[in-house]
């Protein structure tokens, strides 16, 4: 009996050493890492993948870098990952218990994630959304089960939930260091806005883990710190209200969420400020423009947004690695977490085919069940991934060389520096004026570097006498072929038709609902073209609605065209059309609609026939009843040209 407990002991001993992760070692890879100097021992670095039992119940299989199948928790740990993050919904679910998609993340998924995570040594940082689906700056949509709640019930479920969640997470043996009280809850949550609602549920959220899981840290979650007065604002409301966390964490999205130098600065204030923990929640970067489930993705080489690295392994690697450096010397911050990287294709051969599983599986971001909650957004626009091109793992699962770096981080690897990539050039220019084609292109080095080399573009003489149309010019450099395109545009009568002024110069803005704003806005990742656009955005409903006009001077008889473009979401019920007036009478329109980020809409009012003397106006006008937090938008490239 002895021997036989002594063997018992002995495998359990066995078991528990196996779960546990292996000192890193420098692996050897073919791509340039700089080391990060002092990163401390217990700096996170974790991954959110919410979506993986969607995924393989879709027939994902995770492979090492041989392509051999692996269990992909323990490829994450193996490669330097200390936490699995996870997303909590309330009932993501319709009445027949179709899931709404996104990886259908209910309570239990969540601690079957924290289980398999264990396994293999991984801590659980959970993310409580309070909502039946996706809640983002722009959405914070209360559960079905809470919507006619009084906000001290509402507080009361909310802690209640938390509570009866965890707990169940803990019973699969996963250790919960963070908890997350709210998902970037800039303006809201679970169904409310204003400080003193949000600080209630941000409290009632904040004891339930304190009771629950004592030794979990209390994280509040905000995006967007490119804008650093707000996030100063934010830490100044939670003391107020006297709230009690422990970490103020946020997003960084490089394509959006502005420099790494005001990351830095803006979260050491907060820490120095207020005596806060800080930790970068979200990050995450492409490494192709390439999409492989034929479903778009959020971001591709006609996304309109800062790029500083290229979209590709080593541009991808270049880019976690600086957001951990910037981390790592930031007051206080615990680490850096990358958002869904293994979040890949399920595989089908066709966009039916892939359709079917993220209906049946919930693997893609929505589904079209999820209409009964969300009709406006995910019932409109259900489909696959839209990250698949910045996960760590190609298309067939297999691990890509840049999941290395949060090992390579550690160590540093001076692999010799290559071309990574090379930038393609566009320029637009009016018709009949000198083109000055850039003389050179640069190069992107492994190490982010860029070099100038001369370029000799092949094709130029097709632009002497031109007319409008776009033109493809070509240079070789480094063995590799880059091209230029040329616009060649009629004039614009218009003045200031991109706000590159940054003010609104000639044009005229009337506000007819009481928006909150409404402003000549420098952001280049949400333009069209350019740093600057015209911005809105109101939570109220109905108080988006105005118009935007230009009368411009000095114009020849003759046949106009007008465009304007525009994107935006949570509009709503809108009413948007571009128009032209002459003599202050409306002769034409154009019907025009904002959807989503990105995706932009242009209107275009043809055959507007001008003569001598008549006074010509061309705008827009916007009306938008709003849903969610408030709808929002930006205008931008409005043009008048001369057609005939």
């Amino acid at each position: 009996m002895k021997r036989l407990i002594a063997l018992v002991l002995a495998l359990a001993l066995l078991a528990g050493c196996s779960a546990q992760p292996s000192p890193l070692t420098k692996p050897d890879s073919f791509l340039y890492v700089e080391q990060v100097e002092n990163l401390p021992e217990d700096f996170i670095l974790g991954m959110d993948v919410s979506s993986v039992l969607a995924e393989e119940a879709s027939g994902v299989v995770y492979r090492d870098f041989d392509g051999k199948e692996q269990d992909l928790f323990r490829l994450l740990s193996e490669n330097g990952l200390t936490h699995i993050r996870v997303r909590v919904w309330n009932e993501p679910y319709d009445e027949n218990g179709n899931g709404f998609g996104g990886g259908n993340n209910d309570v239990e998924k969540a601690a079957e994630i924290g289980k398999r995570a264990a396994k293999y040594g991984l801590k659980l940082i959970v993310d409580f959304h309070y909502s039946d689906f996706w809640a983002d700056p722009g959405k914070q949509q209360a559960p079905r089960a809470w919507e006619d709640l009084a906000i001290e019930d509402k507080a009361a479920a909310l802690h209640d939930f938390t509570v009866q969640a965890l707990q169940t997470i803990q019973k699969s043996g996963t250790e919960i260091d963070m908890v997350s009280v709210g998902n970037e809850t800039n303006n809201g949550l679970a169904g409310e806005t204003g400080w003193y609602a949000m600080s209630k549920l941000f409290s009632a959220g904040s004891a339930a883990v304190r009771e629950t899981c004592p030794k979990a840290k209390v994280a509040l979650h905000f995006a967007n710190p490119e804008n650093s007065s707000a996030y100063m604002d934010y830490a100044k409301q939670l003391k107020v209200y006297d709230v009690d966390y422990d970490v103020f964490a946020t997003s960084y999205y490089p394509y959006w969420h502005g420099t790494l130098e005001n990351l830095q600065k803006t979260l050491s204030r907060i820490a120095e400020g207020y005596d806060k923990k800080t930790f970068v929640m979200e990050t995450s970067y492409a490494n192709t423009p390439e999409d492989t489930d034929f479903s778009g993705n959020t971001i591709s080489d006609e996304s309109a947004v800062t790029k500083d690295y290229p979209y590709t392994m080593q541009g991808q690697t270049n880019c976690v690695r600086n957001v951990i450096a910037t981390a790592a010397q930031t007051t206080n911050c615990l680490g850096v977490c990358y958002w869904e990287g293994a979040w890949i294709t399920v595989g089908g051969s066709s966009y039916e085919e892939n359709q079917k599983l993220w209906e049946q599986y919930g693997s893609g971001w929505a589904s079209s069940y999820a209409a009964v909650y969300d009709p406006e957004d995910a019932g409109k626009w259900y489909g696959g991934s839209a990250v698949d091109n910045q996960c760590f793992f190609g298309p067939d699962g297999t691990a890509l060389e840049s999941l290395k770096v949060f090992r390579l981080v550690r160590f540093g690897n001076e692999a010799e520096l290559k071309v990574d990539d090379v930038n393609n050039l566009f320029l637009q220019a009016e018709v009949g004026q000198p083109v000055a084609l850039p003389e050179t292109v640069d190069v992107i080095m492994s190490d982010n570097s860029a070099k100038a080399v001369p370029a000799n573009w092949i094709g130029a003489e097709q632009l002497s006498g031109a007319g409008p149309g776009s033109y493809v010019l070509s240079t070789e450099v480094e063995g590799r072929e880059v091209s230029c395109t040329v616009q060649l545009i009629a004039p614009n009568m218009l003045e200031n038709g991109s706000f590159e002024s940054g003010e609104l110069g000639p044009w005229t803005v009337e506000d007819l609902g009481g928006a909150e704003q409404l402003y000549v806005e420098q952001k280049q990742s949400d333009s069209l073209s350019g740093e600057w656009h015209m911005h809105f955005w109101s939570a109220a409903k109905n108080s988006v609605e105005f118009t935007m006009e230009q009368t411009p001077s000095e114009l020849s008889d003759g046949v106009y065209r007008f465009s304007v473009s525009i994107m935006g979401g949570d509009g709503g019920e809108t009413e948007i059309y571009a128009y032209a007036k002459l003599d202050g009478e409306l002769v034409a329109t154009a019907p025009m609609e904002i959807t989503s980020y990105g995706s932009w809409d242009t209107g275009v009012v043809d055959g507007i026939e001008y003569h001598a003397g008549q006074t010509l106006t061309v705008g827009i006008y916007v009306k938008c009843a709003g849903v969610g937090n408030g709808a929002w938008g930006k205008i931008d490239d409005a043009a008048l040209n001369a057609v005939g």
